[in-house]
């Protein structure tokens, strides 16, 4: 199962959440699979998707779901003891670990080598985290939002693509929008 395999199995679940979606084609596969006001789809800033999450989940009361990729976690390695150290119960990290730089051509990570980022995620001092396969990460993610607790959930699933439209919004749109559901929930 590849990412956007993943990220389809999802959508019944975090549809209608508040998602901060890491940059390139896994923000450009959530648009495709299921655009929503909810949805924030980073488009030029590797690696903070996780960091923006949390920043959106210690400000407001709402669940948060970032979806990062190892890729982007290993190039912001500090987020993980940022997380760590400032604890948001209605914050959920998903990392989809497929081994690689998905968005630029499938270069190996050491994610997909000896590296595990669960290990290092509880090394940082995040206390929930959880790996799963593929096929197991909608349970994860749907028992992570039942819970009261931030957790750490890390995807393992295989490195592959699929062809995808850009998404037609610029910046601002995307922003402008997002930001009016945030205080819509939190009115």
């Amino acid at each position: 199962m590849i990412r956007s395999e993943v990220l389809k199995n999802l959508i019944p679940i975090i549809s209608d959440q508040l998602v901060v979606s890491n940059i390139g084609l896994p923000s450009q596969e959530l648009h495709m699979l299921d655009d929503q006001p909810s949805n924030f789809y980073m488009l030029g800033t590797m690696g903070l998707a996780s960091s923006i999450g949390l920043g959106l989940a210690l400000a407001q009361s709402a669940k948060v779901i970032a979806i990062d990729g190892d890729g982007s976690i290993l190039t912001n390695l500090g987020t993980l003891p940022t997380i760590a150290n400032n604890t948001a119960d209605n914050f959920i990290l998903l990392i989809i670990d497929n081994g690689s730089y998905g968005s630029t051509g499938d270069q190996p990570t050491y994610a997909g080598r000896k590296t595990s980022l669960a290990k290092v995620a509880e090394a940082c001092g995040c206390d929930h985290v959880v790996e799963c396969s593929a096929e197991d990460t909608p349970a994860a993610v749907k028992a992570a939002l039942d819970g009261e607790n931030m957790t750490i959930i890390v995807s393992k699933c295989e490195s592959g693509n699929v062809k995808v439209p850009v998404i037609d919004m610029d910046a601002p749109v995307i922003r402008d929008r997002f930001m009016r559901e945030v205080a819509r929930r939190n009115a």
